[in-house]
């Protein structure tokens, strides 16, 4: 069963009628087909016409939705033959981020991204998608290896942020990041990265540097997520939404400022209500975009990629 939204109360109540509805006819002999299809209809309008105007914080609710479909789930609706690779070689593995080997649509790809988890088992075996430094070093060493061998680099990205425990900064948590960032900027094979549902501060730009920036329609990419922008600016984390408003967090506020190179669109809805279509539709326009990137050689893809972070702020 889908989870709804605070927002999508409205629509919760109506699907609940039309639930039961199916109860009371289940087993009798009162037919209320059409009643149903009308309520249903009724239910359809109302979630289209809710998502066609979401605000930047509905959209920030929409991209944290416990059952948005996570790194692990793309990678089974949309690669095969995927080989997992862990390790930084250096202090351990760390499970939020997640990297191996793959065939996206016949090109053999090298993947990374962050997995949060869908239960508490696994939330806490990814640490919610918060990387520590041996998961940027391991995303150093995955980049390395396809930049050695020629694969092209697909990223996910979905992290509330880099982990802000003590224990990573003991072992090196910014230097982790930048020297993770450096190692996009510097790949000399084509590189496409997709903000799945959060992209939060260093720890998503740390596998995002890439030739071309997705997003996912209603995903979030900020500096910092809202709460910690109010809680600076207005002491308080109550004005989130008001925070979310004015930092531009979303898809498309990033495309019309040229952070990101596209948009791709999720089901109405969002991504949980329809992850196989989700995942067809990131396929392609991942597919495209790697297409796309195909011509140029190592020294042109990292002149492309400077020129292209150089290039943000100046619209």
């Amino acid at each position: 069963m889908i989870s709804f939204l605070d927002f999508e109360k409205p629509i919760a109540e109506l699907e609940a009628r039309i639930a039961e509805l199916r109860a009371t006819a289940d087993g009798s002999q009162l037919d209320i087909e059409s009643e149903i299809g009308k309520l249903e209809k009724k239910s359809a309008a109302m979630l289209a016409a809710t998502y066609a105007k979401l605000t930047p914080w509905q959209k920030t609710q929409v991209a944290r939705h416990p059952q948005r479909p996570h790194f692990l789930d793309y990678i089974r609706l949309i690669f095969s033959d995927f080989i997992p690779l862990a390790g930084d070689r250096v202090y351990g593995e760390d499970e939020a981020i997640v990297g191996g080997l793959a065939t996206l649509d016949g090109r053999k790809v090298m993947v990374i991204g962050h997995e949060k988890g869908h239960d508490t088992p696994s939330r806490i075996k990814h640490n919610f998608g918060s990387a520590k430094p041996e998961g940027y070093r391991k995303a150093i060493r995955l980049m390395e290896m396809a930049s050695k061998f020629g694969l092209p680099v697909v990223t996910l990205v979905d992290t509330a942020g880099a982990f802000p425990g003590v224990e990573a900064e003991e072992r090196g948590q910014a230097e982790a990041i930048a020297r993770s960032t450096e190692a996009c900027l510097a790949l000399g094979v084509p590189m496409v990265a997709t903000i799945l549902g959060e992209g939060g501060s260093g720890g998503a730009i740390a596998i995002a540097a890439a030739n071309k920036v997705l997003m996912l329609e209603h995903a979030i990419y900020s500096v910092i997520s809202p709460e910690g922008a109010s809680s600076i600016l207005w002491r308080t984390p109550d004005k989130a939404a008001d925070a979310a408003t004015a930092m531009k967090v979303t898809a498309q506020d990033l495309l019309s400022l040229g952070v990101i190179d596209g948009v791709v669109a999720e089901p109405i809805g969002g991504a949980h209500r329809d992850p196989a279509a989700t995942g067809r539709a990131l396929a392609e326009a991942i597919g495209r975009e790697l297409d796309g990137l195909a011509h140029l050689n190592g020294a042109d893809l990292i002149r492309q990629r400077e020129d292209r972070f150089l290039a943000i702020g100046s619209l």
